[in-house]
């Protein structure tokens, strides 16, 4: 792990160390007291649960209402190394300790800085847990359909598949879909008709209707403090990610010291077992017998070279004709122009405005009028049109391959019979 450089004015001038160790606890999620940072620094136990409960929470892509008590320390740690590991952290270390918190409280520790270092944590959190006012709904178009034909890789079944286990698990996957476009479908219907019945009420003429949680506010006044008292905890959090941005320089130079303290790692080859083959101590004439049998392998090896040379060469020269041929010819052709296509429409899409990413206010409007900064409901859905009609593409030509296959299962058993399920 390098050192971050700091200027050591700009450190002057943030403050002081407890003040940004504790700025930085407070922007974080069930942050753990400034003690904390201090123990661990010196590598005492007492700080490791804590420290291995914060990582969990930062790298945890579950939501901020799950409660941590519920999940095992040891289950903790193993997602905290599989992360980190995953996301390619330097030091060796981490993976060693042990799980049960009994030690490690500075590699943890250098650890969270390494993710402090890499991007905003405490504003990703912040985003994270946020409270939403409006009726919002998450919008994200940068990830465009680059290539129509998804890698399909061979996966041989470990064992016999039970076609009726599938067709269960099938039926389930659609059951569970069909559930979920239901409640969306309703979840936007209720939407509709509290914007429609609270147009009008609403201060700011721009939204003009209130939005669920505000029409939760006035049925229940009660609730209305409890969101305060949220909003007010949000508020300190976002002071408190300011105050640390702030003092930030200060930490860094206290990490520098952290870093000092410790030992340095040997790199990572030299970390890694080395397994050499084992050479017997022999004499001369068994070393002359050793380069006669490595001799006889190389020549065995380039025959076989040379035989599947040949039979590449014959296999290439006849796949000019025939049908098989014809038909790959035309499927590899259908490909590249959707491919083609796939890459107009996506030059066509970058040359245009900026995508949509992030959330977006629901609001209703009767004249139509839209910012420049707004996305119409119109607009959204053709575009979640044209992606699902690439989507179904897709689809149809997978599904293309899955016939050929079962036809070419079915040519080679002659005596057996396929019967197809019944057609949806």
């Amino acid at each position: 792990m390098r050192r971050r450089r700091v200027d050591p004015a700009a450190g002057a001038r943030a403050g002081a160390l407890p003040e940004a160790i504790a700025a930085l606890s407070r922007s974080l999620p069930s942050g753990p007291r400034p003690e904390i940072f201090r123990r661990a620094k010196f590598d005492r136990p007492e700080a490791t649960s804590a420290l291995w409960q914060l990582l969990f929470r930062v790298l945890s892509p579950l939501p901020a209402g799950n409660a941590l008590a519920s999940i095992a320390l040891e289950v903790q740690a193993r997602l905290v190394k599989s992360a980190l590991c995953s996301q390619g952290y330097p030091r060796l270390a981490l993976a060693q300790l042990p799980e049960d918190g009994s030690q490690g409280s500075r590699e943890l520790l250098l650890a969270l800085s390494w993710l402090l270092a890499r991007g905003p944590v405490p504003e990703q959190m912040l985003a994270q847990t946020r409270v939403p006012l409006g009726d919002e709904m998450t919008v994200c178009q940068c990830e465009a359909l680059a290539s129509l034909v998804p890698p399909a890789p061979h996966m041989e079944a470990e064992g016999p598949v039970d076609v009726r286990h599938v067709q269960w698990l099938m039926g389930k996957l659609r059951f569970r879909w069909r559930q979920l476009v239901s409640s969306q479908q309703e979840q936007c219907a209720l939407l509709s008709k509290i914007h429609l019945y609270t147009r009008g009420c609403h201060s700011d003429q721009n939204l003009g209707h209130l939005s669920v949680t505000e029409a939760e506010m006035l049925r229940d006044p009660e609730g209305g403090q409890k969101l305060l008292r949220t909003l007010e905890r949000e508020s300190r959090r976002l002071e408190a990610v300011l105050a640390w941005r702030r003092a930030e320089p200060v930490f860094w130079q206290w990490m520098d010291t952290v870093l000092g303290t410790c030992a340095p790692e040997a790199p990572a080859a030299a970390s890694q077992p080395t397994f050499l083959p084992w050479v017997p101590e022999c004499g001369d004439g068994e070393l002359e017998l050793v380069v006669r049998e490595l001799q006889t392998l190389e020549e065995e090896l380039r025959e076989a070279v040379e035989r599947r040379r040949v039979a590449w060469e014959a296999k290439a020269r006849g796949c000019g004709r025939g049908p098989e041929w014809s038909a790959a010819r035309r499927a590899s052709r259908e490909t590249v122009e959707k491919e083609l296509g796939a890459l107009q429409r996506c030059w066509e899409q970058e040359s245009g405005p900026a995508p949509a990413h992030g959330p977006h206010r629901l609001v209703r409007r009767e004249d139509g009028a839209a910012g420049d900064r707004d996305l119409r409901a119109a607009e959204l859905i053709r575009t979640l049109r044209s992606q699902e009609a690439c989507l179904e593409a897709v689809l149809r030509q997978l599904q293309g391959q899955c016939r050929q296959e079962l036809a070419r299962l079915a040519g080679a058993l002659p005596g057996l019979i396929w019967i197809l399920p019944p057609g949806r």
